[in-house]
């Protein structure tokens, strides 16, 4: 599955970052890839199958983020954190458009 993040800036579409889940050796792995960070390297971070009630890609090898976490709060809504070192980082809801 493949995707990507956008801003709209003067009506045009802006990519920040093209996003991937795939499996790898068994595992989930969601794989984001930055406009104009990590040289153009994306950064990998695996499912934490051990936490419960939200899927947690981990990698504490990356500097920030080191935890992306995604929270279904309803049908139209999902909690996302960005974690870094002591969890500390940023957050913000996600909701589905009409």
């Amino acid at each position: 599955m493949e995707g990507n993040s956008y801003k709209i800036k003067a009506g045009i579409h802006v990519i920040s970052e093209y996003l991937a889940l795939n499996i790898v050796h068994g595992n989930l792995v969601y794989t984001a890839t930055v406009v104009n960070q990590n040289d153009g390297k994306p950064g990998s971070f695996t499912l934490n199958k051990s936490v419960t009630k939200k899927l947690s890609f981990e990698n504490p090898a990356h500097d920030f983020p080191k935890k992306i976490q995604y929270t279904k709060m309803n049908e139209s809504t999902i909690f996302v954190e960005v974690l870094g070192y002591s969890g500390k980082g940023f957050s913000y809801k996600m909701t589905k458009s009409k």
